[in-house]
Order: structure tokens, then sequence, then C-alpha cells
């Protein structure tokens, strides 16, 4: 049933195509994230042109099979297109219901759990040399670095719990999805 609705609402064009690019958007973040001073520093150099700038910015699709473990890239991906899927259900469940009833939606819970879902994600993205990079980050500035030490994962169970609460995220939003819109008796 649940995937009935996925499939059905996928195929409408005007969501597949937010799901893409929702997607999209997640993984190249993920991707150019750990090396935003770089792509800042090519943008505010004078003598680079667009267009080098441009190709450099897609070679660094390349640095996922040095900067990513296949665990790593795997949860990366699998959140990128998790979290498109949220975006396009929950658009979907928005519009349908204030079509239908025309007043304020309580998306709450079910926007609590994407939001935690993509923030969980994004702190266990990381490279292969370095560990979990914006996680290490924070954990820098309270001096807790060794924290990760302790982890069976080395922090790589934020991306697990990332996935985890997508998962539950996407299962909530088709729950609603496939409720009646109508009061139960």
């Amino acid at each position: 049933m649940y995937l009935r609705s996925l499939i059905k609402i996928s195929s409408n064009f005007k969501y597949g195509l937010l799901a893409v690019i929702t997607t999209l958007v997640v993984f190249t973040g993920a991707v150019w994230f750990p090396n935003i001073k770089l792509i800042g520093q090519i943008f505010t150099t004078e003598s680079i042109s667009f267009v080098d700038t441009l190709v450099f910015l897609w070679s660094l699709y390349g640095s996922v099979a040095t900067n990513f473990t296949g665990i790593s890239l795997t949860y990366t991906i699998l959140i990128s297109l998790l979290f498109g899927v949220q975006v396009m259900l929950l658009t979907h469940y928005v519009s349908r219901v204030r079509v239908k009833n025309n007043d304020n939606i309580k998306i709450g819970k079910i926007g609590a759990t994407s939001l935690g879902g993509l923030i969980a994600g994004t702190f266990g993205i990381g490279c292969a040399a370095c560990g979990t990079f914006i996680l290490t980050s924070t954990l820098t500035l309270f001096g807790a670095t060794g924290v990760l030490a302790y982890l069976p994962f080395g922090g790589e169970e934020f991306g697990f719990l990332g996935v985890a609460l997508l998962l539950y995220a996407n299962y909530l939003i088709l729950e609603k999805i496939n409720e009646p819109l109508v009061c139960k008796v």
C-alpha cells in the first residue's frame, strides 16, 4: 500500500522533479562541504574564468572515491535519496490537505523527524582519512574529539541514525497520506 502510494506520487512530474532536485542538492552539499574553504578561494580569485570554476566544481564529484568510505558513501546517498523523497511526500501531503480542508496543517512530528534525520546524517558525513568532518570540527570546539574513538564506528553512527530517522519520517508521512481525509469515528 505504501509503495503503491510512493510510486503514484513520484510518477507525477512536478513531485518527481522536486525529489530529484532535492536529492541532488543534498548530495552536492555533502560532497562540496568538506571543500568549502577551497570553493570559497576559487570564487574569490579573479584570474579563474567562470567555465574553469564550473569544471572545478564538477571535478569535486570525483572526490567521492577518495573522501568517502564505502559505508559513508552508501549512507550519504541514502540520506540524499530519503530526504528528496521526504520533501516530495511532505509537499504532496500539504497540498492535498490544503485543497481538501483549506485549513492549517500540523506537520510537527513528521517535520521534526525529517529535520532530525537530515541533521544526524550531516553529522555523519566525512572522509576516509579524517572521519566525520562536521562532528570532528564541532567536538574540537569543546575539546572532546576523543569521544569519537569510543564509538564503535568512529562517528558513522550518526549517518546510520540519519538514515533510520528519515526512513521513519517517510513511513509517518506515507501513513498520513494513506489515511482518509475525514475524522475517525
